[in-house]
């Protein structure tokens, strides 16, 4: 009795072990979770200045695969700060700061060896501004070219890595760098953080993700 049970332990952490080397990259997942964006904001001229915004919120994105090389994404994130006004470093007070952003676009992935993808993506990221409840700005639309590496680290760790250039309204002509990890529970379920680098503008998401 104790022999077969010994055997269907082993034979069973030996299916476990390959079920995890056979998981491959999934492109089709949603994840929700903790989201800060921080804008620097410039000089005003006259000793007055506005302090950068680090508007803390949440966020919501997923990825749907299109056969094997091609996926189509989405994302929406919200956070809000109160941001101080200075006149020569004295402050005068403070303005409401709400952020909204929008981002959906096409994606395509290409199998470099076993465990690392090359990927391409191009999106619109649209952008709303409202200050102290009741200046709403206009929509800013923004378009963005992304290619990186994502791959399995390890059985159960992920990561990625992207070059992104972005134009059009709230961006100008910005470069930056977007770094990932995902620690796998299961198949299913695990732990995602992502960190984006700008000049101007940087992004930070912390959350839970689910691939299918």
């Amino acid at each position: 009795m104790n022999k077969q049970l010994a055997l269907a332990l082993v034979l069973a952490a030996m299916s476990s072990a390959a079920a995890a080397e056979e998981g491959g990259l999934s492109y089709s997942y949603v994840e929700a979770g903790v989201a800060q964006s921080r804008v620097e904001l410039p000089s005003l001229g006259g000793g007055v200045s506005v302090d950068d915004v680090r508007a803390n919120g949440g966020y919501l994105q997923g990825s749907v695969a299109l056969g094997d090389a091609f996926h189509l994404f989405g994302a929406y994130r919200q956070g809000d700060d109160d941001v101080a006004v200075r006149y020569r470093n004295v402050k005068l007070g403070e303005a409401e700061f709400d952020l909204r952003q929008y981002e959906i676009g096409f994606g395509y992935h290409h199998t470099l060896s076993e465990r690392v993808d090359w990927t391409g993506e191009l999106s619109y990221v649209g952008t709303d501004v409202e200050v102290d409840r009741g200046g709403d700005f206009d929509r800013a639309d923004d378009f963005r070219v992304s290619v990186g590496l994502r791959g399995n680290l390890a059985s159960h760790f992920e990561g990625w890595a992207k070059i992104n250039y972005t134009d059009g309204d709230a961006y100008d002509s910005e470069a930056s760098a977007t770094l990932g990890a995902l620690v796998k529970f299961n198949q299913t379920w695990g732990i995602v953080g992502e960190a984006e680098f700008g000049s101007e503008n940087r992004q930070f998401n912390l959350g839970v993700r689910a691939s299918f």
